[in-house]
């Protein structure tokens, strides 16, 4: 079908409605997820989607993402434009009704509607961005005309107006997030919105996508005046010198997997590819295995990233699995007394990316993190398994690597569990034996306890006198643990001071693990604020996160923030937790600075004889005493500065991008050395020494 001809179908009577609006600013974690910075950037996801969709269907092919000054987002692309006649229901434009009423939009009408595929319910998503901000501005360029409506709060400020004619054809909303709903604030990340939406560049063949960040802009003329230029459309047409990062790819999910892999050792040759339909169910796999231990499925539905999986990945494991024994069997590859893979062996070392495209799609929550259309799983399944055998009959090269890969995980799983097995036999999975350097805590309540992992025993020495002995335990580690980023469970296991944490922990680990057995709800990680405590808190968050994934993700995992410096003036004390806090407090003139590994730094103003004046002048003299390790603290400066609840400084961890969590820690952690020094060589200009 011609694309005029689409475009005469898309009109008021394809927008449905469902209900009304009202319950979003009520409850915008139903619709959100949070309002966090995850949900605050989930607005920019739903209304760059609608434009993507516009791209999935073929009218779109330029889309453009602007930062603006005063927290605002502004989402151009050259699609159809939303229709602006009046709806045959609601007796307004269909704009006002796509912006003001949930659940209206053009992807609810079936065969008719203006969308064959779509990432989902995205009425919703322009009426709860719209409900969510302060300010919204939609602009429509549609049928030879320029049509405009603002809105505060999800309603409307004015009816929508016709403002000009136009040549082109397309919908700009910009939008400013309502402080009243983000109470934690509406700074969007620009690295954030860059790694998804690169995402979407590789999934949607031929759409050319531009980001630019134009909030620190300084130009003569404020950025509000320049967009008032009527024949302005897409932020570019400015010509300003701004950051900003482009993409377009016809490579499709065989680019993504090269960008995933960009740092890895391939074992196989050729990127394994389908593109397929199958039942209704438009279906997309790419794969690669590489020289490491973990894997790698990034999975979508409609474009939208589903990162807890669903139907879609379950038929591609249960293909993988079943094709790959096949093979196996088929081939005599393997001993009949090594049994046949499981899941885990065949998944070793895999980056995968599984693009399934679905006309009605099921989505398990609202944020749609997981699907749950059941027609994918069989689709999948068949498409994968069929396409997927056949690349291994005429690669055999590649599927011997492929079998070999998986053959010796297979061996690994079965040592590491009899290594397991034997290190946790008796009683330690059920934390029964805790490890003798513990000193725990005396409540049982793991929601009121806290573990804090300290560096060295001379920390540790403090940390337990200081510490609240109901609720804080301490944990000491000396040295640095092992590096387990390409460590299995068995070698992990064996050093002394990575088993000691596991069965602090409580949990167990592997295919035993169960976060409701877990023994503290705040994992603390205390260590120096020097270059051996920055290697050390790199190590333990490798371990939690290659190991204990789910932990992190419950938001159990803490860091301590210890301040740099005691500040004394006179009997007064304070404390700072970096250079610019103490300029504050201290200022820069008349002070001495005491590091504890050299005492001379204070000697030299002490005089034997001190007139009245000279009293009263020392009286005022700033004292400063430099931190370099915890175990420098008295355990009162450590309970009074790091351990105590109501004063300390900590931070919580999360995973904002598991892919980019995974790429960060194969570049630091891995076993590849020239990915890691070019990483250092870019970054070093960005590194904090303290020398």
């Amino acid at each position: 079908m011609a694309k005029e001809e689409k475009k005469q179908k898309y009109g008021a009577e394809q927008i449905s409605i469902l209900e009304g609006l009202e319950p979003v600013r009520k409850r915008p974690g139903m619709y959100i997820g949070t309002t966090g910075p995850e949900g605050l950037h989930h607005l920019v996801w739903e209304i760059f989607d609608n434009s993507r969709d516009e791209a999935m269907g073929g009218f779109c092919n330029d889309i453009e993402v602007v930062l603006l000054p005063n927290n605002r987002i502004r989402v151009a692309d050259n699609g159809r434009g939303i229709p602006t006649d009046i709806h045959p229901k609601t007796k307004v434009s269909a704009l006002e009704t796509v912006m003001t009423t949930l659940h209206a939009g053009g992807k609810f009408g079936g065969e008719d509607s203006g969308y064959k595929v779509s990432g989902g319910l995205h009425g919703v998503g322009a009426s709860v961005v719209n409900a969510l901000s302060v300010y919204t501005r939609a602009e429509v360029h549609h049928d030879g005309g320029k049509f405009m409506q603002e809105y505060s709060q999800g309603k409307k400020k004015a009816a929508v107006k016709k403002f000009g004619t136009s040549k082109r054809n397309g919908t700009i909303i910009t939008f400013e997030p309502d402080i009243e709903i983000f109470k934690e604030g509406v700074k969007f990340s620009y690295d954030t919105i860059v790694n998804h939406i690169r995402q979407q560049a590789y999934l949607v063949k031929g759409l050319k996508i531009l980001i630019i960040d134009a909030r620190e802009y300084e130009g003569k003329k404020d950025i509000a005046d320049l967009m008032e230029d009527e024949e302005i459309f897409f932020f570019r047409e400015l010509n300003l010198e701004l950051p900003s990062v482009s993409f377009y790819f016809e490579g499709g999910l065989v680019s993504l997997i090269k960008y995933y892999n960009k740092f890895q050792k391939p074992i196989q040759d050729n990127i394994f590819y389908v593109e397929k339909e199958q039942d209704g169910v438009g279906i997309e796999i790419a794969l690669q295995y590489v020289d490491d231990i973990s894997d790698r499925i990034v999975p979508f539905a409609n474009n939208i990233h589903t990162p807890e999986g669903g139907t879609h990945v379950t038929g591609f494991k249960t293909a993988l699995t079943r094709t790959l024994n096949t093979y196996c069997k088929k081939n005599e590859m393997m001993k009949e007394s090594e049994g046949g893979f499981t899941g885990d062996d065949v998944l070793e070392g895999l980056t995968c990316a599984i693009s399934v495209k679905l006309r009605e799609i099921q989505f398990e929550g609202q944020t749609k993190a997981k699907l749950g259309s059941m027609e994918a799983q069989g689709a999948v399944a068949t498409v994968f398994g069929e396409a997927f055998n056949n690349f291994l009959e005429e690669n055999p090269d590649d599927a011997k690597k492929i079998i070999n890969k998986s053959i010796l995980a297979l061996k690994a799983r079965k040592a590491a569990k009899a290594a397991k097995d034997s290190i946790l036999r008796k009683g330690a999975l059920e934390g029964m034996t805790l490890p003798g350097k513990l000193a725990d805590c005396q409540s049982k309540d793991a929601s009121e306890s806290e573990l804090f992992l300290v560096e060295g025993d001379s920390a540790g020495g403090s940390a337990k006198q200081g510490r609240d002995r109901r609720t804080q335990a301490i944990l000491p580690l000396r040295g640095k643990i092992l590096n387990v980023e390409r460590a299995r469970i068995d070698k992990m296991l064996a050093s002394k001071e990575v088993k000691s944490l596991v069965i602090a922990l409580g949990t167990s680990i592997g295919d035993t693990f169960d976060i409701e057995k877990m023994r503290y709800h705040k994992i603390i990680i205390a260590t120096d604020a020097d270059v051996d405590g920055a290697h050390i808190r790199t190590l333990l968050l490798t371990l939690f996160y290659r190991y204990f994934r789910q932990i992190i993700e419950a938001g159990y995992i803490y860091i301590a923030q210890p301040p740099l410096y005691k500040i004394k003036k006179g009997k007064q004390v304070s404390y700072a937790y970096s250079d610019e806090e103490r300029i504050k407090l201290a200022g820069e003139t008349d002070i001495e600075i005491e590091n504890l590994d050299d005492q001379t730094a204070t000697t030299d103003s002490i005089e034997a004889e001190e007139n009245e004046e000279e009293v009263k002048k020392k009286s005022n003299k700033v004292h400063i005493q430099r931190y370099k390790g915890l175990g420098e603290m008295n355990p009162e400066e450590l309970w009074e500065t790091t351990m105590d609840p109501a004063h300390r400084v900590i931070k919580q961890v999360n995973i904002e991008s598991a892919e980019e969590a995974n790429k960060i820690f194969d570049i630091l952690m891995g076993s590849e050395v020239p990915p890691r020094k070019s990483f250092i060589q870019s970054n070093a200009k960005l590194a904090e020494i303290d020398i």
